[in-house]
C-alpha cells in the first residue's frame, strides 16, 4: 500500500471498519462465562452489543448446549436467521474453520472435512462472507500465550494445550480454487485470512488465473505459531505488499491485539477485537469484547478517526461488487496487469 505524505491525516482516510469477533470457540465456556455466549440467544445478544458499541462486521462461530463449537450446518442457519433480523446492518462473516474445539480429553484441534466446509456456500440465509485460508499451514495458536494468557483457563491443561499446539489449517490449492468457485458463484465474499506474504502471493495469482474476480478484503493475522508473529516488521512489510486497492483489517492475539489495533487505526487500516483474539485488557484483568470494541471507539476519536456506520462498512467492503475477468480484478484491486504475449518490461496500469 503507497502512504502518500497525508495518509496519516484522519479526514484523508476510510472511516474505520471494526470487526467483532465474541464467540472464542477456542475456550471452554467456563474461561470467561461473562463473555462467552453459550445459548442462541446469548450470541444474538453478543451481536446486538458489539454493534451497539461500535463494530459493523460479525464474525461468527456458534456452540452447542454442550459448551463445545458446533459443526452443524442447521446451526448456524439458525444464528445466521436471527442475525439477520438483530442486526440487519452488520456485515456477517462465517470463520470457515466452523470448529476447530477438541472432542475430549486428548481429542485433536482439527478443521471438518473439505466437502463440508464447502457446504458454507449454501448457508441460508447466506452470510455476506465466509473466511478462507491459503496453503495449508501450521496453526499453534498457543506459541506466543504466556502463563498469564491462559492462567485459570481451560489451557492450563496439557491435552487441551497439546491440541491446539499441534493444530494445522488445511488448505490445499484444489481446496481452494473450488472453495472460491463455490462461494462466488453463490454471492458471499470471500475474505482472505494470510499468514504471511507467500500467502498474499498465492491469492495474487489467483487473480491473474481468474481463479478469484472480485474485491479483494484480506485480514493479516499476526499470531505465531507458522503464521506471521505480531512484530511491526513482518506487520509493515505486509502492508506494504498488499495493494492499494484491497481492505485490509490487522489482526492478533492476547496482549499484542490493543497496539496492533492501535497501530491500524493510526494508518488507515481496519481493527478487529475480541474474546477469540485475547480476553485480556491489561495484565491479569479480564476484557468482554463490547468492552473492547469501546476502547478501539475511544482510540479512533483521539486520533480524529471516524467510525463507520453499518451502511458505510458495506460500501467499504465493496459488497456488491463482481467483477468480469482477472483483467479488470487486477485493475480495480491495484496489481499490475498480466503481461500481454510479446510484451517485456515491467507492466503496469495507464
Amino acid at each position: 500500500m503507497y502512504f502518500h505524505d497525508d495518509s496519516l491525516f484522519p479526514e484523508n482516510q476510510e472511516k474505520l471498519v471494526i470487526t467483532a469477533a465474541p464467540y472464542g470457540p477456542e475456550w471452554e465456556i467456563d474461561d470467561f462465562r461473562e463473555d462467552l455466549p453459550l445459548t442462541v440467544d446469548e450470541h444474538v445478544q453478543a451481536a446486538v452489543d458489539c454493534y451497539n458499541a461500535g463494530a459493523t462486521v460479525l464474525h461468527i462461530h456458534v456452540r452447542e448446549l454442550d459448551g463445545k463449537g458446533s459443526k452443524r450446518l442447521s446451526k448456524f442457519n439458525e444464528l445466521l436467521g436471527r442475525l439477520r433480523e438483530a442486526v440487519p446492518d452488520m456485515i456477517l462473516q462465517v470463520g470457515g474453520s466452523i470448529s476447530f474445539a477438541p472432542e475430549g480429553e486428548g481429542a485433536e484441534a482439527k478443521w471438518l472435512s473439505d466437502d463440508t466446509r464447502h457446504l458454507l456456500a449454501e448457508l441460508d440465509p447466506r452470510p455476506d462472507q465466509v473466511t478462507i485460508a491459503i496453503n495449508t499451514n501450521q496453526m499453534n495458536i498457543v506459541e506466543l500465550m504466556t502463563g498469564d494468557d491462559i492462567a485459570g483457563t481451560s489451557f492450563t491443561r496439557p491435552e487441551v494445550y497439546e491440541a491446539y499446539r499441534e493444530m494445522y489449517v488445511p488448505a490445499g490449492p484444489a481446496w481452494v480454487e473450488e472453495h472460491l468457485k463455490r462461494l462466488q458463484a453463490n454471492g458471499i465474499q470471500p475474505h482472505f485470512q494470510l499468514a504471511n506474504i507467500p500467502q498474499l502471493e498465492t491469492v495474487e495469482r489467483l487473480i491473474r488465473r481468474g481463479a478469484y474476480t472480485g474485491p479483494l478484503l484480506v485480514t493479516w493475522v499476526g499470531i505465531g505459531g507458522g503464521f506471521d508473529g505480531p512484530n511491526p516488521y513482518n506487520m509493515m512489510e505486509f502492508i506494504r505488499r498488499v495493494p492499494d486497492g484491497a481492505v485490509l483489517t490487522l489482526e492478533t492475539l492476547m496482549r499484542s491485539v490493543l497496539p496492533v489495533n492501535t497501530m491500524a487505526i493510526a494508518m488507515g487500516l481496519h481493527a478487529r477485537c475480541g474474546n477469540e483474539d485475547t480476553l485480556w485488557g491489561r495484565k491479569g484483568q479480564k476484557m468482554t469484547s463490547v468492552q473492547q470494541i469501546e476502547q478501539l471507539v475511544r482510540l479512533a476519536g483521539e486520533l480524529g478517526r471516524e467510525v463507520a456506520t453499518g451502511k458505510e462498512a458495506r460500501e467499504i467492503y465493496k459488497l456488491d461488487e463482481r467483477y468480469a475477468n482477472a483483467d479488470e480484478t487486477l485493475a480495480k484491486i491495484g496489481f499490475a496487469p498480466n503481461r500481454k504475449p510479446g510484451q517485456v518490461g515491467f507492466t503496469h496500469h495507464a
